[in-house]
């Protein structure tokens, strides 16, 4: 599998290594001294027996026996061959401190000199038959087998009671026999054991001990590698969630919509932008997303099962409510370890915005190019006209008793005075915006604003009034500016207003706000949803003798405040106009640079 591959190669092999050098020497250690410690048992049950033999050898010989006595000595002679008889006994036999055997299982080698050695020297049989406590050693004999020799000073029970009666004599009246027997040579017993049986048992022993060894290290080698299992587990397991709760926040916070599909284009995930830009209803993971998503954006995805690699496209779709949502769209296959697709993921960015910034700007852009060629031709009209109006004067003033001739030098006069305010308006409209902010006193500024028109709007039988609802006594912006947006606001609405009808100036602060907001409603005919797009375009008029420029300069007077005009109007009822001015004092420089330039 490829996990598991993947898994045994991230182990570090220092793991391994480390676990071997520290688990192998215990391993080794404890298996040798195992097989040490059963060889040693093995041999001390075979010394044990071997002292036993000497012991039960000892008491079979309790009758008086004198070293010379060819029958005692024949006795004694069959006494250790019956015993050598025995299993695992190689051999048995009685020599002299002098090395002669006495006696020996093998008759044969009765008589002969001893011949063995302990620990590399040649026995010293006379400290051996003095010190009275049991030798043992391990002879290599010829054919590779080996013998335990085990051999101390022989003690007969009855040559004991014997002595006990030397002192029954003095030296002179001593029989025979017991000076014989006083001057005699010491005697040492031999047991030879055959260790086969140890050997063969302490290889079935090593055998076990070896396969106890390496279970014992495969076990401890393992333990060690479950350990590290175990922690890479829960290292991966921390890891994966510090991972899944930082990629989910991401997801989640994306600014663009995100989609995942499994290879059978079913969604598996999705983000909130992705539900709101496609208008998903809740609990559609798992089902397929033909139908529920835009069927111009799902054939375009569904293109990545022909292996085509990666799709970026810009997209005009409609939603599952008719409106059109154009989208720009990048998708790519989700691929294995072994480079086979299991799913999709698709980003994609609504371009609406963009789509309505770009007329923004092209419209900006154009109207810049309008403004230019504007002040370019209002200025080489202005000096012509200045020509005309001053021979209309003259010829008003030389043909004043004519009323014909007089009536056409007044319409001339009229009308240019008429083309020099419109090409005045150009220029303004042209020019950037140059703001002069500073404190103004709210009641007197909008009386002053009001007094400008009252006397139009009462010949048209229009009241005005004006409402402070929790309005600042005093604010911050240029006067001039805002008493012209007033002023354009106030003549339109007049024009739109029927006799007896009404003119509101509302002034006000919202609560928690900074803005000062003026709000000019009136009762007239009304804007059409058409219209109502273009009011602010420049040269746009329903008016018969409108220039249309009026609330496009007032829109660029309003921005270069850095505030917005908004309108509401229902045809045949009246129109609702809010300018939102924000009044801070605390401007920096920089900002006052920007209202200066009008940006």
């Amino acid at each position: 599998m490829p996990s598991e591959r993947k898994f045994w190669s991230d182990v570090p092999p220092w793991i391994f290594i480390g676990a071997v050098v520290v688990l192998l020497p215990i391993s080794s250690w404890v298996t040798f001294d195992k097989i040490k410690r059963q060889r040693e048992n093995s041999i001390q049950i075979l010394i044990e027996k071997g002292a036993a033999l000497i012991r039960s050898f000892e008491a079979s010989t309790r009758t008086g026996f004198m070293a010379d006595n060819f029958q005692e000595t024949r006795k004694l002679q069959k006494l250790l061959f019956e015993t050598a008889r025995q299993p695992d006994i190689s051999y048995i036999l009685v020599a002299q401190d002098n090395g002669r055997i006495i006696a020996h299982n093998k008759a044969s080698l009765a008589g002969k000199r001893l011949n063995l050695s302990y620990q590399g020297k040649e026995l010293d049989l006379k400290r051996i038959a003095s010190s009275g406590r049991l030798f043992w050693q391990i002879i290599h004999e010829e054919g590779g087998t080996q013998t335990l020799v085990i051999f101390r000073r022989f003690t007969q029970e009855a040559s004991s009671l014997l002595r006990m009666q030397i002192s029954k004599y003095d030296n002179h009246t001593l029989p025979e026999a017991v000076l014989k027997l006083e001057k005699a040579p010491e005697r040492i017993i031999f047991v030879g054991l055959d260790m086969s049986s140890v050997e063969k048992a302490g290889k079935i022993e090593m055998q076990d001990s070896l396969i106890s060894g390496v279970v014992l290290l495969l076990s401890g080698f393992g333990g060690v590698i479950l350990l590290f299992m175990i922690q890479a587990y829960q290292s991966t397991r921390t890891s994966l969630s510090r991972i899944k709760a930082f990629s989910d926040t991401i997801v989640e916070n994306l600014p663009i919509g995100l989609l995942a599909f499994d290879s059978s284009f079913r969604i598996l995930s999705f983000n909130h932008v992705a539900k709101e830009v496609m208008q998903l209803p809740d609990n559609i993971t798992g089902k397929e997303a033909r139908g529920l998503l835009p069927k111009e954006f799902t054939a375009r995805i569904q293109e990545l099962k022909y292996g085509i690699g990666m799709v970026e496209d810009q997209l005009e779709c409609t939603t599952a409510s008719g409106d059109s949502l154009p989208l720009q769209v990048s998708a790519a296959p989700l691929k294995d370890e072994e480079h086979h697709v299991t799913g999709y993921i698709c980003l994609f960015k609504d371009q609406t915005e963009v789509r309505s910034l770009k007329r923004e700007v092209e419209r900006s852009r154009r109207l810049a190019s309008v403004g230019k060629l504007a002040a370019g031709v209002a200025h080489e009209i202005r000096n012509p006209l200045s020509s005309i109006k001053g021979f209309a004067t003259y010829f008003s003033e030389r043909y004043k008793d004519n009323p014909n001739d007089l009536n056409i030098a007044q319409i001339m006069i009229k009308e240019v005075d008429r083309l020099n305010l419109v090409v005045g308006q150009l220029l303004e409209f042209a020019r950037p915006v140059s703001l002069s902010p500073k404190r103004v006193a709210l009641d007197p500024f909008v009386d002053n604003c009001v007094k400008l028109v009252s006397m139009r709007a009462r010949e048209r039988g229009i009241t005005i009034a004006t409402v402070f609802d929790d309005a600042p006594e005093t604010a911050f912006f240029d006067p001039d500016k805002i008493s012209q947006v007033l002023l354009n606001l106030f003549l339109n609405a007049i024009e739109a207003t029927e006799p007896e009808g009404t003119i509101d100036l509302n002034v006000n602060r919202p609560v928690g706000s900074a803005n000062l907001v003026l709000t000019v409603t009136d009762t007239g005919c009304g804007i059409s949803e058409e219209n109502r797009a273009h009011i602010f375009d420049p040269y746009f008029t329903t008016k018969a003798s409108g220039t249309g420029l009026g609330l496009a300069v007032s829109h660029n007077i309003v921005e270069a405040h850095g505030g917005e005009i908004r309108i509401k109007s229902i045809e045949g009822e009246g129109t609702t106009i809010t300018l939102v001015i924000p009044t801070k004092a605390e401007q920096t420089n920089h900002d006052k640079k920007l209202l200066d330039s009008g940006c």
